[in-house]
């Protein structure tokens, strides 16, 4: 016994008008097929297998570190599709989950939930299903005269009385993994689109006399599957209010939640704000007592505790406790603002540490630098890391004082407590203490306007 999946992601999604398949468009970041196997995992699933067929070279390195892959060479439907499994559960005697791939809104309780359902009855198959507001598109659910599901009838071979029912077919399935086996042998191609149905499984176990039952979905949101752009849209929505009340029930305050973004991901502790049009994406994690945005899109960066983050652009960035940064700062990866230090308005740092209480507060471009503690970067200054090969470094010692508009062609050392006078360019090291001009001689012509005319 035991369970295990099959995540149908073979499909070629062509109405996504694409060069990526369908499965690898992401919400919120996390490519769809990669939220269906999450949520597989979290409902205790063992084993999962995913079937990949329409530009696989995509597809498989979102699945192969999850799941045993199958190739789909040919898509003949469905039915086709879990049937080229049937080697990877060879011996299998279980429940055996099949979930679509592009379908991320599933969550591991529904999951669970068929699971349950189908070993408690000893059923052959269980379906979820749901009753959409349009059911166009969707196979029916059609009951015998006793109520219990007879057979699920596809759009395009249903008669007007079955387009009439309102019950619909979500797409997921938990079977006896023997007995769905054994019926797919006897699944034929007569339909509409001369496929092979994995729906007409459930009429096979029915005249086998197993148990086929439905389990109605409490949310017919969960089963939306994307096969449009504006369908990827409505589910990056669903998805988006989710994780923003999951965090705010946690103890984060948002002014508006709908122009919060937050990705699966991210780690956020109680009594953070987050203003509008905030975006926090990939491994990001989010300190208490923080402030973030507006206008901010940070994406696997680290905010430590009572930061505030204003109208800031940070990627692969760490930001200490009480450290600041904006408006409009621009942190690129390797960026490690320390405790209580700033990065002000229009700042650009990349791969440097802004030490303990530092402050780079405008106009600045600061790259592969390690600036001590206690330093003031004053305005418009920039550390000319790149002679067009290489880059190369700068420090900056402890308590030292740069002026307005300073250019450090690296390699250079500025040492601890030194003065920097404003507008020098500084070519080389300057002394602990010491006091470094690199300025041209200002000439002065009397009557130089005059002369002119």
């Amino acid at each position: 016994m035991g369970t295990a999946a099959i995540v149908l992601a073979a499909g070629a999604g062509t109405r996504m008008k694409s060069k990526k398949p369908k499965v690898a468009h992401e919400v919120l970041g996390k490519p769809l097929v990669s939220w269906v196997l999450d949520a597989a995992k979290q409902a205790g699933v063992e084993q999962m297998v995913a079937v990949v067929g329409h530009m696989r070279e995509q597809v498989i390195p979102l699945v192969e570190a999850d799941a045993q892959v199958v190739v789909q060479a040919e898509q003949r439907g469905t039915a086709h599709a879990v049937l080229v499994c049937a080697e990877s559960f060879s011996g299998f005697d279980g429940s055996l989950v099949v979930l679509s791939g592009d379908c991320p809104l599933i969550t591991a309780e529904t999951i669970s939930a068929l699971v349950r359902t189908r070993e408690e009855n000893d059923a052959a198959v269980v379906v979820l299903t749901m009753q959409p507001e349009n059911p166009f598109g969707y196979g029916r659910i059609i009951r015998d005269e006793t109520g219990q599901v007879a057979r699920i009838v596809e759009q395009k071979d249903a008669k007007p009385e079955e387009a009439a029912v309102t019950e619909c077919n979500s797409g997921f399935y938990c079977f006896d993994a023997k007995a769905l086996f054994e019926a797919l042998g006897r699944v034929g191609s007569d339909n509409a689109q001369g496929e092979f149905y994995l729906t007409d499984v459930l009429a096979i176990c029915r005249e086998a006399g197993r148990a086929v039952l439905a389990l109605p979905a409490a949310d017919a949101g969960e089963c939306l599957g994307v096969n449009s752009r504006a369908q990827l849209a409505e589910a990056t929505k669903v998805m988006q209010r989710r994780i923003n009340a999951r965090h705010m029930a946690a103890g984060v305050t948002m002014i508006d939640p709908d122009l919060v973004w937050i990705g699966p991901d991210v780690a956020i502790e109680q009594d953070v704000e987050l203003l509008p049009n905030v975006m926090l994406m990939g491994a990001t994690s989010i300190g208490e007592d923080s402030v973030v945005g507006p206008n901010t899109r940070l994406t696997d960066t680290r905010v430590g505790c009572g930061c505030v983050i204003d109208e800031t652009v940070a990627v692969e960035a760490v930001i200490e406790d009480g450290a600041t940064c904006g408006p409009r700062a621009y942190l690129r990866p390797g960026a490690h603002l320390c405790e209580r230090a700033k990065a002000g308005t229009h700042v650009e740092i990349k791969k440097s540490v802004v030490g303990k209480g530092s402050k780079v507060p405008h106009l600045s471009y600061i790259g592969d630098t390690t600036i001590g503690e206690g330093v003031n970067i004053g305005a418009g200054s920039i550390t000319c890391n790149y002679d067009g090969k290489n880059k190369h470094k700068t420090v900056i010692g402890d308590g030292a004082f740069v002026g307005s508009d300073t250019m450090m062609v690296a390699p250079v050392t500025i040492g601890a407590r030194s003065v920097i006078g404003a507008g020098s360019v500084i070519t080389r090291d300057v002394s602990e203490g010491a006091l470094g001009l690199g300025r041209a001689r200002q000439t002065e012509i009397e009557g130089w306007a005059d002369s002119r005319d």
